[in-house]
């Protein structure tokens, strides 16, 4: 944002350097990104002094130059040799002295230097206007008032402006600098919290109002405008603004088009307030604020024509929209070059309102980026005031109606009601600010005090400060004021020894990061938006229960996450179409749902294996991922986080072309499977991709469950036993597993399956598992005898409750 240091200086008499306001300025938190010289005329005719012709000759060796003496008014009058046929000795002209640069009609520079024309030396140039950039004849050379001193700068003559611009790189939350109002007013702020009193001068608002019938304002929508004022102004004559109106907007980057909208920028720029002026021939008798049918066409002034939303606030007259209310003016409401009777229209609306629509259309115009942020809403009636002031000035109007103005919501005037503890003061900012200073400041900042507790004020915030509501906002505030250099830095650091939770989330997944890390993982972080869509690839996900986002930035980013599955596939395609193909991934990541009008948030762990085992080598062939291999990552997770005696189910999911379900007891803790080739082709991926969805939640509560208990080493040697049993191919090895431990519950310590067959030699419908048993006793060395009898036992019990034979 711009900010002309001339203008701030028509607020306030600021007598400081352009270097000293900027730092300041900065030190306030308004950084200033850059400060720039900027003049009026390029090269601010710096060199150009009045000079008198005293003497004008022909020159001998030409028909049409002539040899003049001219006073500079330094007491040593030089020769110039004068093409110009309108030169005469007694004549007061424009000079460029040696070394003048100057600019021609392309831009281009070109410097007065000492020269020889025809044999004569020429120590200047006696300059024509449009050499000088200030017209376009090239006549002869400019005549000036006789009354003018020998030596008086050309730039005071022509009334040439140099200025010194700011350019603020304005924070999104320092809504009342968005002027040169709210700027000077923090510049003075500093100036008079070290003592330096310095008022601001508001600008001449004085207008006579008329008795005639106002336009008639319906507000259709007050929460969409809670307040809105207008004016009528007729009479006005459109045409190119004064030189200081169209200067004040070139030097902050505005190009000046009329004297009536240049008057409304004029005002933005000055106060914040934005304004628009429509043709009364537009507005006609009655002008209604409220929302159109959705998909109502509105063609804007760039002639582009939008769909509206039903949730767009339009300015309209009786008959059709006129205005993007805040945002856009319409195509023919706009002032014209016969216009003559104008509605000039000061409003504040509802900033999320604004935004939206704004966003909605992909506008970004300096109206939106104030009503955005949150305007001045007490400063509605000063910027209108303003405004036909200067229509009244500039453009001979005559104000033709009262100022109508409808609030329907006065709380937006009334100041922010905040209560400030100055202990928690010195405790937010690690240092002790005297309670005078504190009360200085807070008056500079025209915060008022209404009750003083002692610790405790309570003070008011006023209106336009809408990044002031809270405690911690106003220390913020007293801290900039006060100055961030003041704060000091001690050579001393202090600590303290903080408990730690040794099984806090955070620390857990540190833990289970560091060890997929080893297993060769790569953690990944992806968006949580995502595209919904996706919900229409499966039945898993609960369409009813998505979470939309209501300004999506792009149809891929429209939605909240409901599972890691297709954020973790998108990161597999992306890295395949890199040639990267065999990946072990992880990621921890929320998931979010909409039950009824609870919003859910559920942390998982996201397990994705694709592509070869190992690397290509001499030593032997690849083989490629199975559903094994992410199984016992999973495992080794779980049993990391001290969970284990699992057991699974059958998963019904569709992500699934085969999957199961991971249970300890009773709770839920993952689910893994082979990814259908319905989702692949979706995600236009070819290879086999196995996921694994570990349900962190639950994994949380049941690894605070745990208890770590030590125990001796065994004493006493355990033993090994196998059995190669013969099942129908229905029987799990999970039910073995559960047989054994229910069979034998004191010696046994561990069964293993290490082989699979199911092939030749066997009957129909079965198949042979090999099966290792650990045995131990804790008191004794187990003999031939137990061991034997144990065996038999778990023999008869597989053959028993699943059927099983002792293969031979």
């Amino acid at each position: 944002m711009k900010i002309s240091y001339n203008w701030l200086k028509e607020f306030a008499p600021v007598d400081l350097p352009a270097e000293q306001a900027a730092e300041i300025l900065t030190d306030l938190g308004l950084e200033i990104e850059g400060l720039d010289k900027w003049e009026s005329l390029r090269g601010g005719l710096k060199g150009v002094v009045v000079g008198k012709v005293l003497t004008c000759v022909e020159h001998p060796n030409s028909d049409h130059l002539h040899i003049t003496t001219v006073d500079l008014g330094n007491g040593h009058p030089v020769q110039i040799v004068c093409g110009a046929p309108n030169v005469k000795a007694g004549q007061t002209v424009p000079v460029a002295t040696l070394g003048t640069v100057l600019y021609d009609e392309k831009g281009e520079s070109f410097t007065i230097k000492e020269s020889k024309i025809r044999g004569e030396k020429s120590f200047g140039m006696i300059c024509a206007e449009d050499e000088l950039g200030i017209g376009t004849s090239h006549d002869g050379i400019m005549v000036l008032d006789d009354a003018l001193k020998a030596g008086t700068p050309a730039a005071e003559v022509f009334g040439i402006e140099v200025d010194d611009v700011f350019e603020i790189g304005l924070t999104p939350n320092r809504a009342d600098a968005m002027g040169h109002l709210g700027v000077v007013r923090d510049l003075l702020t500093r100036l008079k919290y070290h003592g330096k009193e310095i008022n601001i001068t508001m600008p001449d608002t004085q207008i006579s109002t008329s008795d005639e019938k106002p336009v008639k304002i319906v507000v259709e929508s007050p929460e969409k405008a809670p307040r809105y004022s207008g004016i009528v102004i007729k009479g006005v004559k459109i045409a190119p603004s004064p030189s200081w109106l169209a200067n004040r907007l070139r030097a902050v980057g505005i190009n000046p088009i009329n004297n009536v909208v240049d008057i409304t920028n004029y005002v933005m720029e000055s106060l914040g307030q934005p304004l628009h002026a429509f043709d009364m021939r537009c507005v006609g008798s009655e002008l209604h604020v409220r929302t159109c049918m959705e998909g109502t066409p509105f063609v804007t002034l760039d002639g582009v024509e939008h769909k509206l939303s039903s949730e767009d606030l339009m300015i309209c007259s009786k008959t059709e929209p006129m205005c993007l209310a805040g945002v856009y003016g319409g195509e023919n409401s706009g002032i014209k070059d016969d216009t003559t009777d104008v509605f000039i229209e000061s409003a504040y609306f509802n900033p999320v309102s604004i935004r939206k629509t704004a966003k909605r259309h992909g506008f970004h115009t300096e109206a939106s980026f104030r009503f955005e942020r949150g305007i001045d809403p007490n400063l509605t009636i000063d910027a209108l005031k303003l405004a036909a002031h200067l229509m009244c000035s500039v453009a001979g109007g005559s104000v033709s109606s009262q100022i109508t103005d409808i609030c329907s919501d006065e709380s937006i005037k009334k100041p922010f009601e905040v209560t400030l503890r100055l202990s928690h003061t010195a405790k937010l900012l690690g240092a002790d600010i005297p309670a005078d200073d504190i009360k200085k400041i807070l008056n500079a900042l025209q915060i008022e005090i209404v009750a003083d507790k002692g610790d405790e004020l309570d003070i008011l915030v006023p209106a336009y400060r809408v990044d002031v509501q809270r405690e911690a906002d106003v220390i913020e505030d007293i801290l900039r004021v006060y100055g961030y250099n003041n704060i000091p830095v001690t050579d001393q650091m202090h600590t303290a020894i903080v408990s730690d939770d040794k099984k806090s989330p955070e620390r857990l997944f540190n833990i289970v990061g560091d060890l997929l890390s080893a297993c060769g993982y790569n953690e990944i972080m992806s968006n949580s938006l995502t595209k919904g869509a996706y919900a229409d690839l499966t039945a898993d996900i609960d369409s009813a229960a998505t979470v939309h986002l209501l300004n999506p930035l792009s149809s891929d980013l429209d939605s909240l996450r409901q599972n890691l599955l297709f954020s973790a596939l998108e990161a597999v395609n992306r890295n395949i179409s890199f040639r990267s193909t065999d990946l072990r991934m992880f990621e921890l990541g929320k998931v979010y749902n909409k039950f009824a009008d609870k919003y859910v948030e559920e942390r998982h762990i996201a397990m994705v294996i694709t592509g070869k085992k190992t690397m290509e080598s001499w030593q032997g062939a690849q083989q490629d991922v199975t559903f094994y291999d992410l199984r016992a990552d999973m495992e080794r997770v779980l049993f990391r986080m001290g969970i284990k005696d699992l057991h699974c189910k059958p998963c019904s999911s569709d992500l699934f072309a085969e999957g199961v379900e991971i249970f300890h007891k009773k709770t839920q803790v993952a689910r893994i499977g082979k990814v259908s080739k319905k989702i692949l082709k979706a995600m236009d991926i070819a290879q086999e991709v196995f996921y694994c969805d570990i349900l962190w939640e639950n994994v949380l509560k049941l690894a605070r469950e745990v208890k770590v208990t030590c125990q001796d080493l065994p004493k006493f040697p355990s033993v090994r036993r196998d059995l190669a049993l013969l099942v129908d191919k229905t029987v799990t090895y999970e039910q073995l597993h559960a047989v054994a431990f229910s069979t034998e519950k004191n010696i046994l310590r561990s069964v293993n399956l290490f082989d699979v067959y199911e092939g030749k030699n066997l009957p129909d419908g079965k198949k042979s598992y090999a099966l290792s048993f650990t045995l131990s006793d804790e008191s004794k060395t187990l003999d031939d005898k137990r061991i034997d009898g144990t065996m038999k036992k778990l023999a008869d019990a597989f053959e028993k409750q699943l059927g099983s034979t002792l293969r031979q």
